[in-house]
């Protein structure tokens, strides 16, 4: 009886291993398979410069290799995401990478996304994250505490808010949230305590730790122990059994906890399958984040600026117009403030204030080592610039901590998003006429910007199609372009901060040559090659001058121009021509390319087509 019993207790054992293995390898299997359709859901929720649609296609890993752009694979596995500055879009899915398991590497740095930053819940292997210089809003998920491999998390310059969840993993030893809206004590854990002060720098209800500001008493849950953090076991007691949990079970208790273990591993995978169906479901319904922010920044770096020294000037706004002079820094910061961007010198804020009246702030980064004359007189010179192409410096603010600079309200959009944005079904194409018309408004702009101000090495310094605002609306429906961030280079205190603007692709910057107004017109010739091919003059293998002057040598010329205005055939005469004068400006040698005056005239001579698109 007793050997019978036992055949029966090792069959059921072997059955509930069989079993709970098959069980496990149908979840593994469709893991393996989501791998992919997270892929491709990340794909079609974002947009970006490059064409991920029909890149991310076929499966993303064959062996070790794979043909996705930004994907690496390893033993037939997703391992690391790297997207860095592409110019991404859009906001991510909480669940964007749920089944990545294999993953240790996820970088989407220096794009424009926008909303919470999505889960990491049970990806073990992850060992750097890096969601930095987007638009991220919300607070540091709880999760990232519970990466237990994690070393390197860096989110800094976003919209976070909230407080630091108190990470303590042994292997972290780079963490930056700069530059955000955290609020609190930082969490007196060894692994946050031994950071330095830049790590958390720029965040100004941030107090304790490495920071010079200290807390004014401790903050309830900032120190929870490892023990009490959410989603962490439980502490067990370590008293003594006693002699009844002792029994030695007998063949039948075998028996039936093998069955039972085996029923509570098939329960337990299909309870995560149906709660992971159910949750993603769920969060593919939620919409986007609006990606708002509080402009109560203005008011607390007033307060951290007020001295003795100069108590007048705590909290004044300094306006070129008197006449506009119709609102003061309390009323900004009764007012709540959209990101309109945050680019390499700086956060953008749309500002409608209670009277109606809307208007853009700037917040610099980098500039904290100026003095308050040298600041002054900059912001003196270019607030003292009317021109129809440039947009108007309305006041701006000083203190010891925070630089602010507001600008007139421009609606419409960048030439930027003009040219690159939407480009599928239902997009509206910019046609010559129209970019003819914007390319001439730009050239006017800058010519007016050396003009004035032949003090400086170069005027512009940062000029891109995306600091060109295109004024376009029901009561203005002509295209009226105004450059924006002009003027900053000489506020930069170091030649590698500069390397941050558009004049650092310039030859002679690369080159540690002297730079001059002809950098500026450098800048002017790729934006001019942009507007005429549709690609975008970015840190790539291809140089767009010279990709531009192969084909047009090689006789390929109307090949370099955009699909959106090729058709226009009795025009390729002008787009030609466009294209001989962009490449005059993008010379590599500055003493090739013309001044900008010169400039001017040549455009000028390109006729606008029956008047479409004048200014």
């Amino acid at each position: 009886m007793r050997s019978g019993m036992t055949r029966i207790s090792i069959f059921v054992i072997v059955f509930a291993q069989i079993f709970a293995i098959a069980a496990s390898k149908i979840a593994i299997e469709e893991l393996y398979h989501n791998e992919r359709n997270n892929l491709i859901q990340l794909r079609d929720s974002l947009s970006s410069t490059v064409n991920l649609h029909s890149n991310w296609t076929g499966p993303p890993c064959h062996n070790d290799q794979s043909r996705w752009f930004g994907i690496t694979c390893s033993n037939s596995h997703v391992v690391g995401i790297d997207l860095e500055g592409i110019q991404l879009t859009g906001s991510l899915l909480t669940t964007a990478f749920q089944n990545m398991a294999y993953l240790t590497t996820l970088s989407l740095s220096n794009n424009a996304l926008h909303g919470y930053l999505p889960s990491l819940k049970g990806l073990d292997s992850l060992q750097v994250v890096s969601f930095s210089r987007n638009r991220f809003s919300g607070s540091i998920p709880l999760d990232f505490v519970a990466l237990p491999n994690l070393s390197r998390l860096e989110l800094q310059d976003n919209l976070l808010n909230g407080s630091i969840p108190p990470f303590d993993q042994q292997t972290l030893t780079e963490f930056n949230v700069s530059y955000n809206f955290i609020e609190g004590q930082i969490p007196r854990t060894l692994a946050l305590q031994r950071l330095p002060s830049s790590s958390f720098d720029h965040n100004l209800e941030l107090c304790g730790g490495p920071m010079a500001k200290s807390c004014a008493m401790a903050l309830p849950g900032t120190n929870v122990p490892p023990s009490e953090r959410k989603g962490s076991a439980p502490t067990h007691s370590t008293s003594r059994s006693s002699p009844s949990s002792t029994k030695v079970l007998g063949p039948r208790g075998v028996a039936l906890i093998a069955v039972g273990a085996s029923m509570v591993s098939f329960m337990a995978i299909f309870g995560f399958l149906c709660y992971y169906k159910r949750y993603y479901k769920q969060a593919e319904g939620k919409g986007d984040y609006s990606g708002e922010a509080s402009i109560e920044f203005i008011e607390k770096a007033s307060k951290g600026s007020e001295s003795t020294a100069e108590p007048e000037r705590a909290g004044r706004l300094e306006f070129f117009n008197k006449e506009r002079q119709v609102f003061d820094l309390d009323d900004l910061l009764k007012s709540s403030a959209e990101v309109l961007g945050k680019g390499k010198i700086g956060t953008t804020y749309k500002v409608t204030l209670e009277s109606g009246v809307v208007v853009v702030v700037k917040r610099p980064k980098n500039i904290n080592g100026v003095s308050k004359k040298e600041f002054v007189q900059q912001m003196q010179l270019l607030g003292s610039l009317r021109h129809e192409n440039l947009v108007e410096i309305i006041a701006f603010y000083y203190s010891k901590n925070e630089n602010l600079i507001v600008y007139e309200h421009v609606p419409g959009e960048s030439l930027f998003q003009l040219l690159h944005d939407n480009r599928g079904e239902g997009r509206v194409p910019l046609n010559w006429a129209t970019r003819l018309s914007i390319v001439k408004g730009i050239a006017r702009g800058l010519a007016h910007l050396h003009q004035c101000l032949p003090s400086l090495k170069v005027p512009h310094a940062n000029l891109k199609s995306s600091n060109v605002l295109i004024l376009h609306n029901n009561h203005h429906p002509k295209y009226q372009p105004k450059l924006t961030d002009f003027g900053f280079q000489a506020l930069l205190l170091s030649p590698n901060q500069s390397l941050k603007l558009a004049i650092g692709k310039s030859p002679e910057f690369t080159q540690g040559r002297k730079l001059t107004h002809k950098t500026d017109v450098y800048c002017f010739g790729l934006m001019l090659l942009e507007v005429v091919t549709g690609q975008v003059p970015c840190d790539n293998e291809v140089d767009l001058p010279e990709w531009v002057s192969l084909v047009i040598r090689n006789d390929w010329s109307t090949d370099i121009l955009d699909l959106e205005i090729v058709a226009e055939k009795d025009r390729h005469g002008d787009m030609l021509r466009l294209t001989e004068i962009a490449l005059e400006c993008a010379a590599l040698e500055p003493e090739r390319r013309p001044n900008m005056s010169e400039v001017v005239k040549k455009i000028e001579e390109i006729k606008v087509p029956n008047g479409e698109g004048k200014i």
